[in-house]
């Protein structure tokens, strides 16, 4: 598999417009890779570096995996590409479900880190957490915002809007490219 390398700023637009639509989030702690599909996001310039902002809930699997390895990629559809997979990988936590295996996902390693890109959404980044800070709800200003997307009678477990306040992951982008065959 080869990697043809990217400029961020090029492709700017098609991952914000994907990312909008969902992109896959991979991570990989204690040999065991998972991805997740999000939706919420910024891609930025912070300390002079180009940035990845993911928001990542409390209780999910992958938060514990970033929290234990900061490094991850994001996976973004380029060309055609099988929809249900974005649904699968988020509708399912991946302590209890090997989504990689369910989907038939191919691994290709990293270049710059140990977590994989997946070649069914080729357009890769790679990056390394620099910071993270959980959200506060209370400095949401706009209170219908809190009460939609954080309702507090919904457990953490929920797949969709729950309880659960978002820890802003912030990835500096170390390497940017497109798998192809």
């Amino acid at each position: 598999m080869k990697r043809k390398e990217i400029s961020v700023w090029t492709y700017a637009d098609t991952i914000l417009n994907e990312l909008s639509k969902g992109v896959l989030l991979t991570t990989q702690a204690d040999n065991k890779v998972n991805t997740m599909t999000i939706s919420w996001g910024s891609l930025g310039i912070e300390w002079g570096c180009p940035i990845f902002t993911t928001f990542v809930r409390e209780g999910r699997f992958t938060r514990e995996q970033l929290e234990k390895n900061g490094q991850f990629t994001v996976n973004i559809p380029y060309g055609t590409f099988q929809k249900k997979i974005l649904g699968f990988c988020g509708s399912r936590s991946g302590r209890d479900t090997d989504k990689i295996k369910e989907m038939g996902l191919t691994l290709v390693p990293g270049e710059t880190i140990p977590v994989p890109a997946i070649k069914e959404l080729p357009l890769t980044l790679e990056c390394e957490v620099i910071y993270h800070q959980l959200q506060n709800l209370d400095a949401i200003r706009d209170r219908q915002l809190v009460a939609q997307c954080y309702p507090q009678d919904v457990p953490s477990n929920f797949t969709g809007s729950n309880k659960d306040a978002h820890i802003a992951f912030c990835g500096r982008i170390l390497k940017a490219y497109i798998l192809e065959e």
